[in-house]
């Protein structure tokens, strides 16, 4: 993936925001992307509300799974799939104030 970022986007600087899991630090990406000059920017430990996926993770248990009992894991599948097929439709609203509001400290 490093390698062909770095033709696509040939001569622009390259910079790629990771969160700070351990898997995230190999020896190998982190040199593969010294020599093609991207950098890495790791999010801060314990930071989900700077992680978009967080986010939208949170708001996916929310609508679908609190106080919500699935009877089968297809059931339980179903119901996160429907969740996440009205993102951007019945959702897009309510999605874009948890994806755009950073909480006060």
């Amino acid at each position: 993936m490093l390698r062909k970022l770095s033709v696509q986007y040939a001569g622009r600087p390259i910079v790629i925001v990771l969160d700070n899991a351990r898997y995230q630090h190999g020896k190998l990406v982190e040199g593969l992307a010294k020599d093609l000059g991207i950098t890495l920017q790791f999010l801060p430990s314990y930071s989900p509300n700077l992680n978009l996926i967080e986010r939208l993770w949170k708001f996916v248990k929310k609508k679908c799974l609190d106080n919500i009992y699935y009877e089968t894991f297809e059931e339980f599948t179903s119901g996160i799939n429907d969740c996440l097929s009205r993102i951007e439709t019945d959702y897009q609203s309510e999605l874009d104030t948890h994806a755009t509001q950073f909480p006060k400290p």
